[in-house]
């Protein structure tokens, strides 16, 4: 991908697990972590990170499962794919770049994988930004119709293997515009160049069934973790900027910001607003995201 991220390093970080990360990283200065989404890969941030690299330095990591990251086998508790896991991969590649302590940046899964990681890894957390997402457990617990309608793939890429694996793959490139086209209400995002690097990673062998393994994760033991971590008061010690588009289901559907201050420690840690977007915030507003990411990180 280098002509979406000129000037930024190639690494590929093996983590203890044995699962290789792929990451990019640029810039000086303090250190931040941007995570991408389903169903996408650090490509995502072409049009934030390098204009976020000029002040700070910046990684930009695919998740396991995704991108040209590792697609590690499962188990039946799904426990490869859990947050708890993701998390501990993404902790591991910024201690291999030198970075002990960090700001993270995630957007859907990478959203929910940074809140597993400021649960569990409250040292190397420094600063949370969320875009487009309340907390998992919360949009779990809350169901109802308008949710289970708007965010269907919730429910559908849970189902038991192989059927929503087998499904997609037989038109894997029209699921694939479908989704996207649902995330975004821009005209034109993403670009193709981008929506076609998608499609690559989404094609890639086992790619599918990494994402639903994700998804099966989150439908059980992430919400065991959650909820373990609820019942003994563990909460986000970390300043938390939540942001999410106005014309996207979280925000019609739940108050944002009262979702994340009831996971904080303090509710005055947590400060957000919306973006007049749909889901995908870093490509539909862009200068909006790094209008509000640059003073909260520098805060």
């Amino acid at each position: 991908m280098p002509e979406f991220f000129p000037g930024f390093a190639t690494h590929r970080i093996e983590t203890a697990t044995g699962v290789t990360i792929h990451a990019r990283s640029a810039g000086g200065g303090a250190p931040v972590l941007l995570l991408h989404g389903y169903p996408q890969s650090g490509a995502t941030w072409n049009a934030v990170a390098p204009r976020l690299a000029a002040a700070r330095r910046v990684v930009v990591a695919d998740l396991r499962g995704y991108g040209d990251s590792g697609k590690p086998d499962s188990t039946p508790d799904h426990a490869p794919y859990s947050k708890r896991a993701m998390a501990a991969d993404m902790v591991a590649v910024m201690r291999a770049l030198g970075h002990e302590r960090f700001a993270v940046v995630g957007h859907d899964r990478g959203g929910r994988v940074a809140h597993r990681m400021a649960l569990d890894h409250p040292g190397a957390v420094a600063r949370l930004a969320v875009l487009d997402i309340a907390p998992t457990l919360t949009m779990y617990d809350r169901t109802d119709f308008a949710f289970a309608q708007a965010y269907f793939h919730w429910f559908f890429l849970t189902q038991p293997a192989p059927l929503p694996e087998r499904l997609i793959e037989a038109q894997a490139a029209f699921f694939l515009d479908c989704q996207l086209r649902r995330q975004s209400r821009t005209e034109g995002v993403p670009v193709a160049a981008v929506a076609a690097e998608y499609l690559r990673c989404y094609t890639a062998p086992g790619a599918i069934h990494a994402m639903c393994e994700d998804y099966r994760a989150a439908a059980g033991i992430d919400l065991e973790h959650d909820r373990a971590d609820d019942a003994a008061g563990h909460r986000i010690a970390a300043p938390l900027l939540a942001l999410w588009g106005s014309k996207g289901t979280v925000g019609a559907l739940y108050d944002v910001l009262q979702t994340w201050r009831d996971k904080a420690a303090s509710p005055s840690l947590v400060t957000g607003t919306a973006l007049p977007c749909g889901h995908l915030l870093q490509e539909e507003q862009p200068d909006a995201v790094l209008a509000r990411l640059m003073p909260f990180l520098d805060t």
